[in-house]
């Protein structure tokens, strides 16, 4: 075996409001990744964006606790100057430079997911896992994901999108989702995922209230058709030919599946594989890769359905460009149930990193 380790920085933590679950993430890739193959780098950005290189104990970046560890934090930053390619640490005897062989930034939402640091990858020449910068901003933003799925064929939700000046003509917003949508209905933050910000709304009163709260978040909103079905998801993997892993079945045990449901009470079930017809569940792999195709995806995605009760019709969702990498979450387990270990995917997702051309 070569002696030499591959050097691979994992970036975690972020500015968005899923920074907490960044870190458990990060936690589940750190721990998996092949001691023997890998010299692994922490870069870790706090919520008010510092960023610092991080040599403790990994349980720590899970717990949050990573950030008061300052025996093992020093400032550091990627440099933008693709001369250097490297991360530069600013310790006490002047400026050192790291150059990694590729970077995974295990990052969820803004800042992270919408093409925001992949931007400074690429300034900064830098190989990096998962997707590039367009196709992380369209995936990360619902509204232009849905203009893309559009154009591509795919059936989806009705929707319309209100931004947060419109809302000062409440009632006129309220006129417009009552005729195009109706009730109940779904109310999202454009660009935040682990449904944070997401409300149901089954009349006038909370609608208002939902569009506020999401509001919080996000200057674009979508109001979206409720669809009564199985939510399912469906794991993309590759670059050039990208293949679909098994589908999963969300059961919550709640109303919906929101961000409590899926990180603090888990009060939810995970059926893998759905147990769908056969023909049903082909589909749904099919429309996975072919809207990671149409989005431009490279490295990996996790493109999430509805399939209806009412006549097994598939309804796409969204697409998720860095899914969840947490010990329950569903991307690491569609791909297992395929056969391959979570140090195996870690592995292809690096050397897809590595092979990505603009």
């Amino acid at each position: 075996m070569n002696c030499k380790k591959k050097k691979v920085c994992v970036v975690f933590g972020g500015q968005s409001p899923e920074h907490d679950i960044s870190c458990l993430s990060a936690t589940s890739v750190i721990e998996n990744l092949d001691k023997d193959k890998y010299k692994i780098i922490t870069l870790g950005i706090t919520k008010k964006g510092e960023w610092y290189l991080y040599s403790g104990k990994t349980d720590k970046i899970k717990s949050g606790e990573w950030k008061k560890d300052k025996k093992h934090l020093t400032r550091a930053i990627i440099s933008p100057d693709s001369h250097d390619k490297a991360i530069l640490v600013f310790g006490d005897s002047g400026i050192k430079k790291i150059k990694p062989d590729v970077v995974f930034p295990v990052l969820h939402g803004e800042y992270g997911e919408d093409g925001t640091i992949q931007g400074l990858f690429e300034l900064a020449g830098l190989k990096y896992v998962g997707d590039g910068v367009c196709a992380s901003a369209n995936g990360m933003d619902k509204a232009f994901t849905k203009l893309v799925i559009s154009n591509a064929g795919i059936p989806q939700a009705d929707w319309i999108v209100v931004n947060t000046y419109e809302m000062q003509d409440m009632p006129a917003v309220i006129k417009r989702a009552e005729e195009a949508i109706g009730y109940p209905c779904f109310v999202k933050p454009a660009s935040t995922g682990s449904s944070v910000g997401v409300g149901k709304a089954k009349n006038k009163e909370e609608l208002v209230s939902a569009l506020n709260n999401a509001a919080k978040f996000c200057r674009k909103i979508l109001i979206e058709e409720n669809i009564d079905g199985h939510e399912v998801e469906c794991a993309v993997l590759g670059n050039n030919d990208p293949k679909a892993a098994a589908v999963g079945e969300i059961i919550p045990e709640v109303e919906f599946y929101d961000f409590d449901a899926k990180y603090v009470s888990g009060a939810t079930k995970l059926q893998i594989p759905a147990e769908l017809p056969p023909e049903v569940y082909e589909k749904i792999r099919e429309y996975a890769v072919k809207a990671f195709k149409a989005l431009d995806g490279a490295g990996l995605a996790r493109v999430d359905f509805f399939v209806k009760f009412s006549d097994n019709s598939i309804i796409l969702n969204e697409i998720n460009t860095m899914p969840g990498f947490t010990s329950i979450s569903m991307y690491p387990k569609l791909w297992i149930e395929k056969g391959m270990t979570y140090s195996e995917l870690l592995d292809r997702l690096i050397e897809l990193g590595e092979e990505r051309v603009k």
